[in-house]
């Protein structure tokens, strides 16, 4: 029963911190993702999901690498504060504009969210 009970809580606590993720990253960036979603944007799509798995291959290590709820908590933050700085730190080096997003232009999308999967891996893999 207490494998149960993990599985509810590692589970709740990964949607909480992806929840959190996902409105913290989306707030961030300097367009409105889910609009552009709405519209068919697939530039915005790509970016979105690679940042969105990204972070979830590093809560999957988070859970199978720590061996308590506040590890898992304080791993998964420090995953929260790594994608973010990567997302910023990329796009300044890369000259990023809302435009290239904005205007669909999907091979940059693409290159975002391959950024995003890239340092998620990294950073996944740096917590075992």
């Amino acid at each position: 029963m207490q494998a149960f009970a993990n599985y509810i809580i590692y589970l709740l606590m990964s949607g909480v911190f992806l929840t959190v993720f996902f409105l913290i990253y989306t707030w961030v960036t300097p367009y409105d993702e889910m609009l552009l979603i709405r519209q068919g944007n697939t530039a915005a799509a790509l970016s979105l999901g690679g940042a969105i798995i990204g972070f979830s291959l590093t809560l999957a290590s988070c859970i199978l690498h720590t061996s308590n709820y506040q590890s898992f908590a304080m791993w998964s933050l420090g995953a929260v504060v790594v994608q973010l700085v990567a997302f910023l730190v990329f796009t300044r080096c890369l000259s990023m504009s809302r435009e290239h997003i904005e205007s669909n232009n999907a091979a940059f999308g693409g290159l975002l969210g391959a950024i995003a999967l890239a340092v998620g891996t990294l950073n996944a893999a740096a917590i075992s």
